[in-house]
């Protein structure tokens, strides 16, 4: 059984603005789990102990936070959690979808930016030395957010938040709806036969048969399109799919786990915390705190 649709945010970006920004002092996070359809980059600054959650990822973030999520489907929210400061500072800036035309970003100067941007649909939180460098400009541009040349800054941030060699994607596919990108017609078949029978035991050799690969070779080529190994690859679909699960229906944790592939419901237990920082029902509840039903 599902429940209800999350809060969908009306934003103050207009159709005549490249973007929007907001620049403010606040005591505390009281804005739900919410979606828009508009691209966010979100600075937070002396907010140490808050949780940062981005569809299936929760995290409890540092004293300083950047993120940037681009994806009308993708629920996202701040909440307080551990924080206990009265003057967290926050900046958040949204622009259009199509700020970027995509003739834009398929030339090579804009490559990173275009990864960057393709990245966000599943959130991507910034490393701490690159936010440390852009913040005086977020700063500057909150100071001074009309015109031209207030576009050519955010450009600038962007640009440098997109070679940033330390940042991470925070959500997993499967729970983003987004498939990953490949333009490999091999590892689309994988990704395909995975999403078919992943309520079911698939052992590497099946899946290396299936592409007519040895297990050696498939290994090495999973990775390299990837970035993980078959297993990582194979539980983080399951555990994105679980994570859905947990959140939209009212079954009980053993049955997710057992139509997620899951042998047990300890394994489950111990694998989900172990990729997730909470057990599945830890996960549930958090979640419920900052949902709002409509």
């Amino acid at each position: 059984m599902h429940v209800s649709n999350i809060f969908r945010e009306i934003t103050p970006l207009s159709s005549e603005d490249c973007f929007v920004i907001i620049n403010r002092i606040k005591s505390e996070f009281a804005y739900p789990v919410h979606v828009h359809p508009e691209y966010e980059l979100n600075f937070i600054e002396n907010a140490r102990g808050a949780q940062r959650i981005v569809g299936d990822s929760m995290e409890e973030i540092d004293d300083l936070e950047l993120c940037l999520i681009g994806n009308e489907s993708l629920e996202h929210a701040w909440m307080n959690h551990r924080c206990s400061s009265n003057e967290i500072h926050e900046i958040t800036i949204q622009f259009h979808k199509d700020l970027f035309f995509e003739s834009l970003l398929n030339k090579r100067q804009f490559h990173s930016v275009a990864i960057m941007l393709e990245n966000a649909k599943k959130g991507v939180v910034f490393s701490r030395p690159v936010i440390e460098r852009v913040k005086g400009r977020l700063n500057s541009l909150s100071n001074n957010q009309n015109g031209f040349h207030s576009v050519m800054k955010l450009l600038y941030i962007l640009y440098e938040l997109s070679v940033d060699e330390g940042s991470r994607i925070l959500c997993t596919s499967t729970f983003a709806n987004q498939d990953e990108s490949s333009d490999s017609r091999r590892i689309q078949k994988v990704i395909n036969y995975l999403h078919l029978n992943y309520q079911k035991e698939i052992r590497l050799t099946d899946v290396a048969n299936y592409v007519n690969m040895s297990e050696v070779s498939f290994s090495r080529f999973m990775k390299k399109r990837t970035g993980k190994n078959y297993i990582e690859y194979l539980n983080d679909l399951r555990l994105g799919i679980a994570s859905r699960c947990l959140i939209d229906t009212t079954k009980t944790i053993a049955e997710i786990s057992y139509e997620c592939g899951f042998n047990n419901l300890s394994n489950f237990n111990r694998i989900f915390k172990k990729r997730k920082g909470s057990t599945p029902k830890e996960f549930r509840e958090n979640y419920a705190k900052m949902r709002v039903l409509i």
